[in-house]
């Protein structure tokens, strides 16, 4: 290029197609500038590597950009700004000159590129409602009865009342959008459900953190890429989870047994056995199957507890009322409690109500099924039964790194101490 020559005059006076020199470039190779068919320009970075021509686009001549911009415009670069650029190129590759230069620096790129956009695609097919339905789907498999109660309330609360964030990907949820989840429950006066959804959901995204370092986890939580929980930080509800604070008085459970005793029916019978055995949860309860009954104990099998896990087995004792009982009210087949010949266990919710009918019908007002349990749990702490003992009788979660993997005593004596103790505080005038 001539002193007395422009950029803009070298191009203009170019043949269409041909490649012109304008500057040798620091630390290596030329600028050069090559008009088109269509009268527009380009620039180049040209070098030589491994005895070939290598030419680097820049990108277009913007002959209207101001002569000494040294940034690129939106219809691209001047001739200053042009060299600078190609003075960035020649450097990336003399620095990669080792591993191919600028090609393979660029091939690099290109397969980056590549993987995020994989990446992305990916993560915008892996949804906070795949997130959700995958857990719920793992509390099944795991045989946590929790699973239905967990879909319900992910369904009615997430993916029915926030369509838009439950096709959101997982990994791009936001604690505030949480807690909006959240708020509008406790707007609506259902803090316990508002509590519960923030639980399963909390636990969801823990699965998919976890499934990196955790090979009880499903590989499939992987796939959602969450590296935070966005749920952890929100705040519980602090009046979603009081405990029963009125649990049934001893003089109420004395009237509530003495009633179901005095009746010879089914449902009085499995009601007997429910209180005779310590208040077992019920929904566990009505799940037993024939196989876990034996002579003087029978077997259940607790879904509570940590997130991947299976459940845990919880043995308890049968005194002599309780297998009295049982005998009245135990179904023939796989299932001891059935009454459709042993197509499906008895429901919770229908043993519930029974015991509240029975309740009524012993002249015991605002009476709830949960009662019994807590009420169970006062009259032996009274009667001198230690918070241990009555917390292996009830299934009350299991503390510390000792009694969780290596205690496998299961207290059997002293179950049936305790059990034996309530009968006779039951039968007690």
């Amino acid at each position: 290029m001539t002193k007395a020559q422009t950029p803009g005059q070298i191009f203009h006076a170019m043949q269409a197609g041909k490649f012109t020199t304008l500057a040798k470039i620091t630390p290596r190779g030329s600028l050069q500038l090559r008009k088109l068919k269509n009268g527009s320009g380009m620039f180049y970075w040209r070098t030589e590597h491994n005895g070939k021509e290598l030419r680097e686009p820049i990108g277009a001549f913007d002959t209207s950009a101001p002569p000494k911009s040294v940034t690129p415009t939106d219809r691209g670069y001047s001739f200053n700004a042009a060299v600078r650029a190609a003075e960035i190129v020649a450097t990336a590759h003399l620095g990669n000159i080792d591993s191919g230069g600028y090609q393979s620096l660029k091939t690099a790129k290109r397969k980056e590129q590549t993987l995020a956009l994989q990446k992305a695609q990916e993560l915008e097919e892996h949804t906070l409602e795949k997130l959700l339905i995958a857990y719920c789907d793992l509390l099944q498999d795991l045989g946590k009865t929790s699973h239905q109660e967990a879909r319900n309330v992910l369904k009615l609360h997430v993916m029915d009342a926030f369509p838009r964030l439950a096709q959101t990907p997982a990994s791009h949820v936001t604690t505030e959008q949480v807690a909006d989840v959240m708020r509008r429950l406790v707007q609506d006066g259902k803090r316990r459900t508002a509590n519960k959804l923030r639980s399963y959901m909390r636990a969801a995204y823990e699965c998919a953190k976890s499934a990196k370092t955790n090979p009880s986890i499903p590989l499939s939580f992987k796939g959602f890429g969450i590296a935070s929980n966005p749920v952890s930080d929100t705040a519980p509800d602090p009046h979603g989870n009081q405990a029963d604070k009125n649990p049934i008085n001893f003089g109420g459970l004395q009237t509530y047994w003495q009633h179901i005793k005095n009746l010879n029916d089914y449902r009085s019978a499995l009601l007997r056995f429910h209180l005779a055995t310590g208040g077992q949860r019920i929904a566990q309860l009505v799940r037993l199957t024939n196989a876990d009954v034996h002579a003087d104990h029978f077997v259940l099998h607790d879904p509570k507890g940590r997130t991947g896990q299976r459940a845990r087995t919880h043995v308890v004792p049968l005194t002599r009322e309780a297998k009295l009982a049982l005998e009245q009210c135990r179904a023939n087949g796989p299932l001891a409690f059935t009454s459709d010949g042993g197509k499906t266990h008895i429901s919770a919710t229908t043993l519930s109500g029974w015991a509240q009918d029975a309740a009524r019908a012993a002249g015991l007002v605002n009476f709830q099924a949960k009662q019994i349990r807590s009420g169970i749990e006062t009259l032996l702490a009274s009667a001198g039964i230690s918070s241990d003992i009555r917390g292996r009788l009830q299934s009350h979660g299991i503390s510390g790194i000792q009694n969780r993997h290596y205690n496998a005593y299961e207290y059997m004596p002293e179950k049936l101490k305790a059990l034996e103790k309530l009968i006779t505080l039951l039968e007690q005038n």
